[in-house]
């Protein structure tokens, strides 16, 4: 019997105090696999991103657990949730995120910074990501020189950068016209089906489910439903290797 590499028990979560406040999770039981595609579907205030967070370490469940190769987050500390986001798992948002200071290259390089990666490895990193997303001939402009295509793309080789094996993905196409959404889930598409990342996406966007190996349809703070679309081919309990597109 295979272990889940996320487990999620029982999970409750609100805002507000007292009479202000307003459940937004209602007792979530999932488990994902590793090499999975799953895809948590529903209107916007069903909690489907507020889930997304308590699995990034993002928010504090009120009760319940999110246990990640069965370690569980609520018992993390400040710097333990920090070492999580920045290695174990990538974050990729619908407002990119990106800094606007900062040069495409440095954008990219940027988590390795965070994890005290010498000054020359970074920048050796971040060209081989940057050859590989297609992005060398803009590695030296600002995000607010590029379009919003390809200020995602960066977006996702700077979650990539560090070689997370779980990609958290938030509306990643919400301010991208319909070309440069295809593009963009065809690469989060790539990196599941031939780097073997555990692809975790939120999306009110029925068109983008057929990506899926299973759908969690959300309503209300609750799973209504699990959808399986397709069959994994490639569930390993194992760390992938070293990203492929």
């Amino acid at each position: 019997m295979r272990t889940p590499l996320i487990k999620i028990e029982k999970l409750e979560k609100g805002f507000g105090e007292d009479e202000a406040h307003v459940k937004v999770l209602k007792g979530i039981d999932i488990e994902i696999y590793s090499g999975e595609y799953v895809i948590f579907f529903g209107p916007s205030g069903c909690g489907k991103s507020t889930l997304l967070n308590c699995i990034a370490g993002l928010e504090k469940a009120d009760s319940g657990k999110v246990s990640v190769r069965g370690d569980d987050l609520s018992k993390m500390n400040k710097s333990e949730l920090a070492e999580y986001r920045n290695k174990k798992i990538g974050m990729i948002f619908q407002s990119f995120n990106v800094l606007k200071s900062f040069n495409v290259l440095n954008n990219i390089a940027l988590p390795q910074l965070f994890s005290g990666i010498p000054y020359h490895r970074r920048l050796t990193r971040a060209n081989h990501l940057l050859s590989m997303f297609g992005l060398t001939k803009i590695a030296n402009r600002l995000p607010t020189e590029i379009s919003g295509g390809q200020q995602q793309r960066v977006a996702i080789a700077r979650a990539l950068v560090n070689n997370p094996w779980i990609l958290i993905i938030d509306e990643p196409t919400g301010s991208l016209d319909s070309n440069a959404s295809e593009e963009v889930m065809d690469l989060i598409e790539r990196l599941n089906s031939v780097s073997r990342r555990t692809i975790i996406l939120v999306t009110h966007n029925p068109d983008q489910l057929k990506y899926a190996h299973r759908v969690f349809h959300m309503k209300d703070g609750q799973i209504i439903k699990e959808e399986k679309r397709r069959t994994v081919h490639h569930l390993s309990d194992n760390e992938p290797g070293e990203v492929k597109i």
